[in-house]
Order: C-alpha cells, then sequence, then structure tokens
C-alpha cells in the first residue's frame, strides 16, 4: 500500500526548536558581537591612558598642522573633560597672525579662523578656501562707512566675476595705457628689417619681455650700451608695485612679473643711435642733458684732430636771374664750427629719431648755450657742465609693471604656453595706449571647475590677510625629540 505524503505529515516531521540547536555560524558570530567592542573599548581606554587623542579626531590635519594631530590641546579648549568641537581664534593667533582684511570691514562679519581653514580634511593645503566660505561674506559685501565702490555680488570666478579692473571703462572712457613710449607691436611682430641695410629678422615676445629675475643671453642687445651707466634708473621709469591690493604671505620672487623692457638689451641691436656720419658709435640712450654733454666734447675732440673741418663749403641759392652762383666758403671758428654740429646732431636726434618712441615737450631756450673759444677753455667747460638750455623735456615712461594690482599673478606659472595664446591683442595692436591684458574669457578657457581645469577658487587669485600688518609670534612649542628626553 503506497504511503501518503500529505502537508500535515510533511510538518510533523519539521523540528520547530531548530534555531534553538548551536551550530559553527552561530558560535562565530556570537564570539565575533562579544571579542569587537570589547577590543573597541580596550584600545579606545588604551589610546586614552596613552594620551593619544587621535581617536577622538574627526580626520586627519592638513600638511602645515600634521605634527600637532597628538596635541588636541593645542587649538582645542578643554572643558568638563572635553574639548571644544571649534578651535579657539586665540589657539591660531598663538602660533601665526592673521591681519585683518580692510581696514573698513564690519567686525561683525569677521569670521572666525577656523571658519574658512578647516582642518581634520587630509593631508591638503589649509590656505584653500572654498568658494562658498568667499561668498558668504562677499556675494552681498558691505563696508561699514561708505557705498563700496566696487563689485558686491560675486560668487565664483565663473558666477559674477567682472572684467578685470584694468580693462573696465571709467564713465565711459575706454581703458588706455597711460605709458608714454611709442610702440607699434603688430609691426614688432611681423619680419622686418635689423636696420637700414641689416636682414630680415623674425622677432618672439621673449626677445623684449622677460620675467624680473630670469637669465640669459639678449638677441638683439648692444655691448656698448649695456656697459653704460644711465643716469635714469628702469625703477624710476616704471610704477611702484603693489599699491593697491593686500600684500600676500610670500614676497615676490622676480619671476611673477614681466621686466620693464630696457633699450640696451632689447632695442639697441636694431634701433641706431647714429648722429653723425663721421662717428660709428651712438649717442648715450640717457637724458638729453647727457646727450648733449655728449655731442659737445665728441666734436670739440674731432676738430682738434681734424683742424681742416673748420673750412665749411656751402652750395649758395641761385640768383634772381637763375644763374648758379660759385659755392661759399667759410672757415669756422673750432667754437663756431662746434656749435653748427651740434645742433644739426640734435635736430636729428630730437626731430626724428628720439621721438619715434619718446613723448618729447620742447620748451624755448632761457640762455643761450655757451662755447668755449680756445681749445683749454674746452676742457674748462667740460669740467663745469656747460650751461644748457632749450633741450627738450623727455616725458617719464611710466611703464606699468602690475596690471591686476588687487590679485596676485605670475607668469612664471604659466611658462608653457606661448605669449601670444594669452596676448594675441600684441598680434594686431599699432597703438601704445592699447591694453594687451588678456580678459577674463581668456583666463576661464582654462581656469574653470572639474579635473579637467586649472585651479579656479577664489584662494587662486587673492588674499584675505593683508600681510604688511603681520605681527611677529612669540614661539612656545617644544620639540617632540626634546620633550621626550631624546636625541
Amino acid at each position: 500500500m503506497a504511503r501518503t505524503r500529505t502537508t500535515k505529515k510533511l510538518a510533523q516531521r519539521i523540528d520547530l526548536n531548530y534555531f534553538k540547536r548551536p551550530t559553527p555560524l552561530k558560535r562565530v558570530k556570537l564570539w565575533l558581537s562579544v571579542l569587537l567592542p570589547a577590543l573597541a573599548l580596550v584600545w579606545i581606554a588604551w589610546r586614552g591612558f596613552s594620551g593619544d587623542h587621535r581617536v577622538y579626531s574627526s580626520g586627519r590635519m592638513s600638511k602645515a598642522h600634521a605634527v600637532l594631530e597628538k596635541e588636541c590641546a593645542a587649538c582645542h579648549v578643554k572643558q568638563a573633560g572635553a574639548f571644544s568641537a571649534k578651535a579657539a581664534d586665540s589657539a591660531c593667533l598663538a602660533c601665526h597672525d592673521g591681519p585683518a582684511h580692510h581696514a573698513n570691514q564690519i567686525q561683525a562679519k569677521v569670521p572666525h579662523c577656523a571658519t574658512c581653514h578647516t582642518e581634520h580634511r587630509g593631508r591638503i593645503n589649509s590656505t584653500a578656501v572654498s568658494d562658498q566660505t568667499c561668498a558668504e561674506c562677499h556675494a552681498e559685501l558691505k563696508v561699514s562707512d561708505s557705498i563700496p565702490q566696487y563689485e558686491r555680488h560675486i560668487h565664483s570666478f565663473e558666477n559674477g566675476h567682472p572684467e578685470f579692473a584694468a580693462l573696465r571703462s571709467r564713465a565711459g572712457v575706454p581703458a588706455a595705457d597711460t605709458g608714454t613710449i611709442q610702440v607699434n607691436h603688430a609691426i614688432h611682430m611681423k619680419p622686418l628689417r635689423r636696420g637700414p641695410n641689416g636682414p630680415a629678422v623674425q622677432l618672439e615676445c621673449g626677445d623684449c619681455h622677460r620675467l624680473g629675475a630670469a637669465s640669459g643671453e639678449w638677441t638683439y642687445a648692444d655691448a656698448h650700451y649695456t656697459a653704460a651707466n644711465a643716469s635714469n634708473s628702469v625703477q624710476s621709469e616704471a610704477l611702484p608695485l603693489g599699491t593697491q591690493g593686500l600684500q600676500g604671505s610670500k614676497p615676490l620672487t622676480g619671476r611673477e612679473l614681466m621686466a620693464p623692457v630696457r633699450f640696451a638689451f632689447a632695442c639697441a641691436g636694431c634701433h641706431s643711435l647714429a648722429f653723425d656720419k663721421r662717428f660709428e658709435e651712438g649717442v648715450p640712450h640717457d637724458s638729453p642733458e647727457i646727450v648733449h654733454s655728449f655731442l659737445v666734447k665728441k666734436f670739440q675732440e674731432y676738430v682738434v684732430s681734424h683742424p681742416s673741418e673748420v673750412r665749411v663749403v656751402r652750395d649758395p641759392n641761385r640768383d634772381l636771374t637763375g644763374k648758379p652762383l660759385p659755392p661759399e666758403v667759410l672757415v669756422l671758428t673750432p667754437a663756431q664750427w662746434v656749435k653748427e654740429r651740434v645742433a644739426d646732431a640734435e635736430e636729428l636726434l630730437w626731430r626724428k629719431t628720439c621721438k619715434q618712441c619718446h613723448a618729447l615737450n620742447f620748451r624755448e631756450a632761457k640762455q643761450p648755450v655757451r662755447i668755449p673759444q680756445t681749445a683749454t677753455q674746452m676742457g674748462d667747460a667740460l669740467a663745469r657742465g656747460a650751461e644748457k638750455s632749450g633741450l627738450p623735456e623727455i616725458a617719464s615712461a611710466h611703464i606699468t609693471r602690475q596690471w591686476m594690482r588687487h590679485s596676485k599673478f605670475g607668469h612664471d606659472a604659466h611658462r608653457g604656453f606661448a605669449c601670444a595664446s594669452c596676448h594675441e591683442k600684441a598680434l594686431t595692436s599699432m597703438e601704445s595706449s592699447d591694453i594687451l591684458l588678456p580678459g577674463i574669457k581668456t583666463c576661464q578657457k582654462c581656469h574653470a571647475p572639474g579635473p579637467d581645469h586649472a585651479e579656479s577658487r577664489c584662494f587662486e587669485c587673492h588674499t584675505y590677510h593683508d600681510w604688511s600688518k603681520r605681527k611677529e609670534m612669540a614661539p612656545k612649542f617644544i620639540l617632540p625629540a626634546l620633550r621626550t628626553g631624546g636625541q
């Protein structure tokens, strides 16, 4: 007789207390649930008795503060047996000063140090402040004493940041370079002749523009001028640096900004300062007074060794009938000859050679130039310095070295890029008043959010603290090796 398999009979075969019987898996779970918490408690207690508080830390410290990972009390105040959640400003200022921002900032809005410089995020740069932190104040920026004269609604470099100040118009007047040196960049960027009879050359930006601390040979330098000591220094021709922006914590290295272009190194190889066919050398690239003294001395020395030069042959004009007249022969005194030659040379220099690049202001002569009458008096006049009047005044070059004075910028960090990729205006600029600074759109091509772009957060270009007002702090920490008696 076949056995009947029903659901009721099958249910009777199941042991309903199976979950109460021990199994190997259950034993492992039991031991793990007991041992792991016990081990954790032992580890925490051991860390606590040893004085290592990293167990309570929310993460690793930044690179600059990594040495303080075991010194929680250095930043956090201990109250009722526990450390405060945020580091106190007094603890930050005990090690390094964080001077104020602007003098007219609203003190109630000044954030705490830890608000911007967040720690326990790993080995990162603690100065890399997020844009959200900056935008908390600068998105709706206010000042304490007046209406701000700057953009107030800036959230990030891509959102709300205006065009660079150097390129913005003022009262409808376009921005312009106030420098007085006349330069046509478009001509210099095309093949041109090196001198009247010289070969054609193609200039590169680096032939004239180089970093202040850069070294190397100059392609178009002239040893005669590079060895000369000019009375006017490069510093006197350029505007001062850092007069508006906040000073950074690190001093300039000389590789951030371009040095002013110098005639001796960048121009003398092509632009001759010749003044007379009797001489191969040109006049000094210096003030009109120095040039005038040089010309007087040169012609005086020349007429002493070439006395026959005082006999001057001049072609006369035709008479009223149109018949040519015989040439006139004039015998000048050495002083008269020197005076005429100096006048001719200065007419060439002031009205043509120098005027090509410099802005000259001619003033009327108040007193005639006194020329020595004898060879003996020539040396005396050179020693005293001849009285010179009627010489032109050359306007200061007024070179702008730092265009973005409210930010920090370094050409050295961009040395891998061709100059024209940013300064593309130089290829077509024909006026020296053109500002060849790249606009914000050019910078945003590289500096943008995302892993495929360069850093674009506020701290990359701007600084908050005015480090010119920093204070020297008294040291208080002791090296761990000295504290423990190690060597």
